[in-house]
């Protein structure tokens, strides 16, 4: 008979690592930080079973974007795959845009099964981890999930500062979304308790502009550039990209932020007194 409590999960939850440098609050206050996005999930289940993934690795914070069932998502599959985490399906938030899931972060790694032609800053599975543990500790961070079937797409990706990938056997490389997350989830828990070092890179500054004051600042950019001729509305995905990816890697903080919003500001064409 199998007992849940002599799980592996949690004997790996129960161990305590003799080099380990971090109390169990401290640890705890970290996880609390990381939050896992998945966006328009198609099965109820894998939400469960993500539910599940997240809880055996101490996680706890997930945000859902446009599930298939809605406000409905915690139905008696999610229930069941879920085998006992059914207080983070409970707690899970429902956001309409995936910006909107993403608001509070200071780094957000998104994970994808396959090659972008533009390319993206990436991360193994184990430097996500490394990376998402070292910069909670100075503020909310997110990893993204996508789609059962095509994943995330490119305007989403857009939204994140690294792409982190899995390498599967190229011959069968459909890794369900709950694996996924696992692997994702060990590699947080694996770090945190082996109390290593920040990863090269890091930007430990802890004023750093949050996702939903990147994204005004975009927002504001774009506009900007149709307004002086320099970008055709109806035409500029691959710019707003580009130039997404550009900020991204330099990852101004709040102060940077509003002297590049004033430059914008004064670049914008006046309205006549017409107008």
């Amino acid at each position: 008979m199998c007992d849940p409590m002599g799980s592996w999960e949690a004997r790996l939850l129960s161990e305590h690592s003799p080099g380990e440098d971090r109390s169990t609050g401290q640890r705890g206050a970290l996880l609390a930080r990381i939050r896992f996005v998945l966006v328009e999930t198609s099965l109820s289940g894998n939400i469960g079973a993500t539910a599940r993934a997240m809880k055996n690795m101490g996680l706890s914070r997930m945000a859902l974007v446009r599930p298939k069932l809605g406000d409905r998502f915690a139905d008696a599959d999610a229930v069941a795959r879920a085998s006992g985490a059914d207080d983070l399906l409970a707690a899970a938030t429902l956001h309409d845009d995936l910006a909107d899931a993403l608001a509070g972060c200071r780094l957000v790694v998104g994970s994808s099964a396959r090659a972008r032609s533009l390319e993206w800053p990436e991360l193994d599975a184990m430097g996500c981890g490394a990376r998402l543990v070292a910069e909670a500790a100075h503020g909310d961070v997110a990893l993204v999930l996508g789609r059962e079937s095509t994943g995330l797409s490119n305007d989403e990706l857009a939204l994140c500062h690294y792409l982190v990938r899995i390498p599967t056997n190229p011959d069968f490389s459909s890794l369900n979304i709950a694996a996924a997350a696992q692997v994702f989830a060990y590699e947080i828990r694996r770090n945190l308790r082996a109390g290593a070092g920040a990863p090269a890179g890091v930007d430990d500054r802890p004023d750093l502009a949050s996702a939903e004051e990147m994204e005004g600042f975009h927002a504001h950019l774009m506009r900007t550039l149709i307004a002086i001729g320099y970008a055709d509305a109806d035409q500029c995905s691959t710019l707003s990209r580009r130039l997404r990816r550009l900020f991204h890697r330099a990852r101004p903080d709040r102060t940077e932020l509003n002297i590049l919003r004033g430059v914008l500001a004064k670049m914008a064409p006046r309205r006549s007194r017409a107008d």
